[in-house]
């Protein structure tokens, strides 16, 4: 049985009235509550800032130091994810709050807080759709695509695919680099992305105030973990072998959420570190459920319906994974190359 998070497809009629039961289920899971807001919120914070300074203080003995640089960057994923939520508005009981929280993390994640809202917003609203890919984290040629595209075209594509390259360099070139002036800056919040690096610079020279060359090797340290932590997991977001695409008028926005969407079930303390944002499905199903109700309703949610999820050794299979199949409807590897024929000579 394939891992995905799609539901058991056994007439249309089904799937549609399956779907609008999960929408009524989802409903129940999307209050907001300010003590579990401001508790997630300033105790990833507390983590951050307590696993950076113990750091710091552990050094050079790399044992320790090298725990925690992946415990802070782990952190700093989490408040990535806990920003996203505020994006949606889904977070804290008023908009002010969200909006507030979210400019305020965003040194910390190395994310301009109004062009990243407006992108991934745009990113959920095309969710599924082979017309504008434009607006997904990674970007997947179809298999057709592939057998029309050249030498150079190919080999960038089998580059930009390729984990060991993908992981550490996209989290880099991404978070650090593109990040600064993020899509859509010019036209959206130019002055906010400016004030943003001018907070972000800010930070890294505190850093090096406060600690030196010792703070600032720890502080690329975790932004780099961070990096990889955070590219390893929007891959496995939308890219998994029972994943769906689709093109208007086919388009089914519930069906490209629940099934073009993962369930991760990598283990509760994974969860935890990156506040669930594991459960992608539902999210997108539902992207007013607060990240702190992530879990349980998806845990609930399973209890009604068979909802697959992917485990670790899927995860790492799902890198092999690199085309779109549109007639199979899965993604699937490179095509073989064929093996170059031996000719026998004649008698």
């Amino acid at each position: 049985m394939h891992a995905t998070s799609s539901l058991p497809e056994i007439t249309p009629t089904y799937r549609k009235d399956a779907e609008r039961e999960i929408r009524r289920f989802t409903r129940d899971w999307t209050k907001r509550d300010n003590r579990l807001a401001s508790l997630s919120y300033f105790g990833t914070f507390a983590g951050y800032l307590l696993t950076l300074w113990l750091a710091v203080q552990a050094w050079p003995v790399w044992w320790l130091v090298v725990p925690l640089i992946v415990i802070n960057a782990f952190a700093g994923v989490r408040l990535y994810v806990i920003q996203h939520d505020l994006g949606h508005n889904s977070f804290f009981t008023t908009k002010r709050l969200n909006t507030l929280a979210g400019h305020a993390s965003s040194v910390f994640t190395l994310t301009p807080f109004s062009v990243m809202q407006h992108n991934h917003n745009e990113h959920h609203s095309h969710l599924g759709n082979l017309d504008e890919r434009d607006t997904t984290e990674i970007f997947t040629m179809t298999q057709r695509e592939w057998h029309d595209a050249g030498f150079w075209k190919r080999l960038q594509y089998r580059l930009y695919r390729n984990p060991f390259l993908m992981i550490p360099l996209g989290g880099l070139f991404t978070y650090v680099i593109v990040y600064r002036w993020p899509k859509n800056t010019a036209r959206l919040a130019p002055w906010q992305v400016l004030a943003h690096n001018a907070g972000l610079a800010l930070w890294v020279a505190l850093i090096w105030a406060w600690a030196g060359s010792v703070g600032l090797i720890i502080y690329a340290g975790t932004v780099f973990t961070a990096g990889c932590i955070g590219v390893f997991l929007v891959y496995l977001q939308h890219n998994f072998e029972d994943t769906w695409w689709d093109r208007k008028p086919d388009l089914n926005p519930a069906r490209a959420a629940l099934q073009g969407s993962s369930a991760l079930d990598l283990g509760w303390l994974f969860d935890f570190a990156v506040a669930n944002i594991t459960y992608h499905d539902i999210h997108h199903f539902n992207a007013n459920i607060p990240s702190y109700r992530l879990r349980a309703c998806h845990r609930a949610l399973r209890q009604r319906y068979e909802v697959q999820t992917i485990g670790w050794m899927e995860a790492f299979r799902s890198f092999t994974l690199k085309l779109w199949d549109e007639d199979q409807g899965r993604l699937v590897p490179f095509p073989k190359v064929p093996a170059p024929q031996r000719v026998v000579p004649a008698q």
